[in-house]
C-alpha cells in the first residue's frame, strides 16, 4: 500500500505560527524530488505542539496540496482515544489516505489496552491505519505478539506498521504472524536499508524532509535489489541521518532546511529550543558530505 521514501514532514513556523505558503511549498517541493508518499502532523511535525485547528488544518493543506499525487498519511495518534478517533474521522473526511496512529504515550496501557484501543479505533472507522511503535518516545511498547494480533483482527484496517523500536527483529516477526502483505516501514532513516532484507519496504524519514532525492533515490535502489548502490547513497547519507538527532528532533532538521530554502526559517515551538551550535556544527558537515552545503 506504502513503500518508498515517506517523509514525516516537519511544520513551517513563522512569528509564532503555522506558515501555510511555506508548507504548501515544501509539499510540492517534496513530491517533486520523489518522495513517494507524505506524513502531515507526525512526530517531526510537531504534533504535540499544535491546537487541534492547526492540526486539521495542516491535514486538509497537504491532501489538497498533494492533489492526488501521492498517497497522504495523517499524522492521527493521541494518548485519549476518543480524541484519535476524532482526528482519523477528521483526516477521513479531508481525503488523507490513511492514518498513522501512535502508540498511547505517558497513560502506559497494557498490550491488553493497546490491543482494546486499535481495535476500537479500526472498528469505529473505516480509515486505513498504520501503526505506530516508537518506544523511546510513548514508553509504551507494542510489542510483535501484539501487532500481529491486531492485523489478524482487523485485514484491510490495520494495513501496516512504522517501526522505530530499533528491533530489527522485529520485520521477520511481523512478517511470519501478519504475513507479506502486511506493509512494513522503518521508522530509523539509519536501519532503513537494512529492514529491506528482512520485508521492510520503505522508512517513514527524517531526512527525506531534507534530502528527499537522495532518499527516494536509495529506496528506489533498494526496492530493485541494487543494494550496492543503495549501500553507497545510504553512507553518502548516514552523517546527516545522525546530525539530524544531534539536538531535540525536529530543531536540527529546520535548521538544515532554513539554511537551504529562504522561504523557510528554523522557528520551532516550545519546549522544543533552537539547535545547539554543536548540532548546528554537525548538520552542516553532513549537508556537506551529502553534497547539499
Amino acid at each position: 500500500m506504502f513503500s518508498g521514501s515517506i517523509p514525516a514532514l516537519v511544520t513551517p513556523f513563522r512569528e509564532g505560527q503555522v506558515d501555510e505558503e511555506a508548507f504548501r511549498r515544501f509539499v510540492d517541493w517534496q513530491i517533486e524530488n520523489g518522495s513517494s508518499a507524505l506524513v502531515p502532523c507526525g512526530t517531526t511535525g510537531e504534533s504535540a505542539t499544535l491546537d487541534n485547528e492547526e492540526h486539521h488544518k495542516l491535514i486538509g493543506i497537504c491532501v489538497e496540496q498533494a492533489s492526488g499525487r501521492v498517497p497522504v498519511i495523517a499524522g492521527c495518534g493521541s494518548n485519549d482515544t476518543r480524541t484519535a478517533l476524532w482526528h482519523m474521522e477528521v483526516a477521513k473526511d479531508l481525503g488523507a489516505d490513511a492514518a498513522l496512529m501512535v502508540a498511547p504515550y505517558y497513560n502506559r496501557p497494557s498490550q491488553e489496552g493497546l490491543l482494546a484501543h486499535f481495535s476500537f479505533l479500526a472498528e469505529s472507522c473505516d480509515l486505513p491505519i498504520v501503526l505506530y511503535n516508537v518506544p523511546g518516545r510513548t514508553v509504551t511498547d507494542l510489542l510483535p505478539a501484539t501487532v500481529v494480533e491486531l492485523a489478524r483482527r482487523h485485514p484491510g484496517k490495520i494495513v501496516g506498521i512504522k517501526d522505530a523500536s530499533g528491533d530489527l527483529q522485529r520485520a521477520t516477526q511481523h512478517r511470519l504472524g501478519a504475513g507479506p502483505d502486511f506493509c512494513q516501514l522503518s521508522g530509523d532513516d539509519p536501519l532503513a536499508l537494512a529492514g529491506y532484507v528482512l520485508g521492510q519496504v520503505g522508512c517513514i524519514s527524517v531526512t527525506a524532509n531534507v534530502a528527499p532525492k537522495l532518499s527516494a533515490e536509495l529506496h528506489a535502489a533498494a526496492a530493485t535489489g541494487d543494494y550496492e548502490r543503495a549501500r553507497k547513497v545510504h553512507e553518502k547519507l548516514f552523517p546527516l541521518h545522525k546530525a539530524l538527532f544531534a539536538d531535540a528532533s525536529p530543531s536540527p532538521t529546520k535548521y538544515a532546511l532554513a539554511k537551504l530554502h529562504n522561504w523557510l526559517t528554523a522557528d520551532t515551538r516550545l519546549p522544543i529550543a533552537p539547535c545547539s551550535e554543536a548540532a548546528r556544527k554537525a548538520v552542516d558537515e553532513a549537508l556537506e558530505i551529502a553534497g547539499l552545503g
